[in-house]
């Protein structure tokens, strides 16, 4: 196979992927077909199988090519020397920053648990989010040696993804301001819970 073929195949597929995605986020895995996708794409449904040997390979393909460049920009920033706490909190606003930009990937993320597929569940988080996780999840050891570890990571993935998630329904809450939409400010009062907690909050200032 020449280059030229191999650069072809290859755009081919990332094509696929980026009008897969929106696809998948909007209408959730069960209500897309491959013929939906090719229609988008403009080539032939059989012609998938040339890159996909199935609906859920490409469907897995489509969530670990939304999250790539958020998963190199993670690590780029725990390349960086800093304390735990500064870590914490640039891992916390590349987080916030990266949700806040592609809502097809927090809409895929949303249906994948509301769908509740263990198959596909358990190859995300082995095969997807896992060395990200591992990564956040030595921070958490980092940051106190005491903590389950574990339930750490998740809760700074949690408080992540819900205020985004809750986005659309806290602006009609009492106290609503515009800088609660702002990624960077949604990301400093997650900082500053997580390091200093709610009744602790003053006594350190």
């Amino acid at each position: 196979m020449n280059s030229n073929h191999s650069c072809f195949k290859s755009d081919t597929k990332n094509i696929i992927l980026d009008e897969a995605i929106p696809l998948f986020a909007k209408r959730g895995y069960s209500n897309v077909s491959m013929r939906d996708i090719a229609e988008v794409v403009g080539i032939r449904a059989p012609a998938l199988y040339n890159h996909f040997k199935n609906k859920q390979a490409l469907y897995l393909a489509a969530i670990s090519h939304a999250f790539a460049n958020k998963a190199a920009a993670l690590s780029a920033v725990f390349a960086t020397p800093a304390t735990p706490p500064e870590l914490l909190q640039k891992f916390v606003v590349c987080l916030c920053e990266s949700v806040s930009q592609d809502p097809n990937f927090r809409l895929l993320i949303q249906r994948e648990l509301l769908d509740g597929d263990e198959a596909r569940l358990q190859v995300l988080a082995k095969e997807i989010f896992a060395e990200q996780f591992e990564t956040a999840k030595r921070l958490a050891e980092q940051l106190d040696p005491t903590c389950d570890a574990h339930m750490l990571t998740i809760s700074i993935m949690g408080l992540v993804l819900h205020h985004f998630e809750l986005g659309p329904l806290r602006r009609f809450f009492p106290g609503s301001r515009a800088e609660h939409e702002d990624p960077q400010y949604i990301a400093k009062h997650i900082t500053r819970l997580l390091l200093k907690g709610v009744v602790g909050a003053h006594e350190h200032e």
